[in-house]
């Protein structure tokens, strides 16, 4: 019988909070502690967070020297898809925030994704992808965001901010002409949609299935930056 395998916990920083890395059998779960048991992500179920990148990057690939940014490394599968559609001159900047999360890709958890952190093309920066993203100015052609559970921020209330109007024109000012950015959500949220509009960007929401053609299904913001 399957049950849950404490393997590691990573604290995230200036909080005192932590993410929990459990072992489930052939699968890898990531929780947060103290939570309420239910799972931030898991290797089985990845089908979105590949859609995250895969619908934004075949869009912007055939771009020279493409670069694209990804606020939250969590389990590597968005890192993995970026990569599968962008080509050999391109860069993927992944801001993580939680050095723990970045250990595990480097571990066992990596071979899920099929280590795409080892890839040439990666560059992984331990720090807030908000932050990155208010020194980039025009550096990217597309942005990819996961780092919470959707615009109410569930695990920080600081990344509040990356969903609010503030947070989204730091995000168009640091996309080039014509970029996209992908927003991941556990859910729809119409009011989100209108911030987006309200920021320049040209947003539509899909629903994309957590795993296979059924089941439970979460919504992607797919934006492009208005040309100006």
């Amino acid at each position: 019988m399957k049950r849950f395998v404490l393997l590691d916990t990573a604290p995230i920083p200036e909080t005192d909070g932590a993410l929990c890395l459990f072992e489930y059998g052939e699968d890898f779960v990531i929780k947060i502690r103290g939570g309420d048991g239910n799972q931030l992500m898991n290797t089985r179920m990845h089908g979105s967070e590949d859609a995250l990148a895969r619908i934004p990057c075949s869009q912007i690939a055939k771009r020279p020297g493409a670069r694209v940014l990804i606020g939250g490394l969590g389990m590597g599968f968005t890192l993995a898809a970026a990569l599968a559609e962008l080509g050999d001159d391109a860069e993927v900047v992944v801001a993580e925030l939680v050095p723990g999360v970045i250990d595990w890709n480097h571990g066992p958890l990596g071979e899920k994704a099929g280590r795409p952190v080892l890839d040439p093309r990666t560059r992984i920066v331990n720090e807030d992808v908000a932050a990155l993203l208010q020194r980039e100015k025009g550096g990217f052609d597309a942005i990819m965001l996961d780092v919470d559970n959707g615009p109410e921020g569930l695990t920080q209330k600081r990344n509040s901010w990356l969903y609010s109007l503030a947070g989204l024109n730091s995000c168009a000012a640091a996309l080039r002409p014509g970029g996209m950015l992908a927003v991941w959500s556990a859910s729809a949220d119409r009011a989100f949609t209108e911030r987006l509009a309200k920021a320049g960007f040209a947003a539509r929401d899909v629903q994309v299935y957590a795993h296979g053609n059924k089941g439970t299904r979460h919504t992607i913001w797919i934006a492009e930056r208005r040309r100006r």
